[in-house]
């Protein structure tokens, strides 16, 4: 029963499409591997560079709620509901020398589940294109299964890191490619919502050799003020920089930008990623023509790892097929891209006869009465 939820994305065979994305509760090997014991099939590290970083002196993440009376604050109140997570972390703070041995170790402990790393360098020069390459290699000499290359981080000082290339085609392409010179498994490029038109960084990707986009990553943002201290609900020594707002507040826009991506390059390969806390929501980001979900916040908040994420995730794929058998839908396949047909431009979508349109109101109030 199980090795119909299994599905090949990138040439490789995941017991189950959803992935667990690299963020904080994947930042060592103990939670990377309780994520496999929960049932992901794959895993994306915490994001490896080359270049030591440290975090910021106070909380890296927090989350957004929505209150009954309208208000949102990261404070918990009764009856309130997750709006959306928000952090400031920047990438993996263990050198590649602590990583190395630790992907071995847990590609021996869990050889047919996925582990995908994810790395990033800079561009712009020989030199920090080389780190790319030195990353790859030695992540993929260990048994990484996959590269995901950080195109996207959206608070990264350095001009050549991050979102600052995600929006650039063209260091798109050649990071890229130069991580494909060395790679000998397959190549995901990470790409970054804030841009005018992500189709195309998506094209510079592909045009480099992508095997595969993934999107996206969080929306550049910063915090609420809290009305009664003036302070920064998050804020270190009073201030404040951008950082990255995730979970459901983003799920709409992540379908906005896949759909566009999917639609743009149909024989693509894409991970969606942006807000998933169960299976329909998962299944929107499949109906868009995604091989791979990946989730994060929802994880976040259930044991660092979402033990019972995956659980609902799978038990909502398998009801899901067993609903439509009588279609002859027997795997993921048979139904990913199903809906992305039906996104279109603004002028193929009906419009009302001339006597009942009123400029887009529901209804003619306010307007002067017509006359003969």
């Amino acid at each position: 029963m199980a090795d119909r939820l299994a599905v090949t994305f990138t040439g490789l065979r995941f017991p189950n499409p959803f992935l667990l994305s690299s963020a904080p509760p994947t930042e060592s090997d103990a939670n990377i591997m309780r994520a496999f014991d929960a049932g992901w099939g794959g895993v994306v590290t915490k994001t490896i560079g080359l270049h030591p970083v440290v975090n910021v002196d106070g909380p890296k993440t927090k989350f957004l709620r929505a209150h009954p009376d309208g208000q949102m604050s990261m404070k918990k109140r009764d009856g309130s509901a997750l709006h959306s997570s928000w952090n400031w972390e920047l990438i993996s703070d263990k050198a590649l020398d602590w990583w190395v041995p630790r992907i071995s170790k847990i590609k021996k402990a869990y050889p047919d589940r996925i582990l995908v790393a994810s790395i990033m360098a800079g561009s712009g020069s020989d030199r920090e294109l080389e780190h790319w390459q030195t990353l790859a290699k030695a992540c993929q000499d260990e048994g990484a299964d996959a590269f995901e290359l950080n195109l996207s981080c959206p608070h990264m000082d350095r001009k050549d890191m991050g979102s600052n290339i995600g929006k650039d085609q063209e260091q798109i392409s050649i990071v890229t490619q130069v991580v494909k010179d060395v790679a000998r498994v397959p190549v995901w490029a990470k790409l970054t919502p804030s841009t005018t038109d992500i189709v195309v960084e998506a094209r510079g990707a592909f045009l480099g050799g992508a095997d595969a986009i993934v999107s996206s990553n969080t929306f550049p943002s910063i915090p609420l003020i809290d009305p009664e201290s003036l302070e920064f609900e998050m804020n270190v020594d009073g201030l404040v920089s951008s950082g990255g707002l995730g979970g459901p507040a983003i799920l709409p826009q992540s379908l906005a930008k896949m759909a566009q991506m999917t639609q743009a390059f149909p024989d693509g390969a894409f991970s969606g990623i942006g807000g998933v806390s169960n299976f329909g929501q998962a299944l929107s980001y499949v109906l868009l023509g995604c091989g791979t979900v990946q989730v994060c916040t929802a994880a976040m908040l259930d044991h660092a790892i979402g033990p019972n994420i995956i659980k609902g995730l799978l038990q909502g794929l398998e009801e899901f097929l067993d609903r439509h058998a009588d279609k002859g839908w027997k795997a993921l396949e048979d139904f990913r891209g199903l809906r992305r047909d039906r996104v279109v431009t603004h002028s193929h979508i009906r419009r009302p006869a001339a006597k009942d349109y009123h400029g887009g109101h529901e209804a003619a109030e306010g307007y002067a009465s017509s006359r003969a």
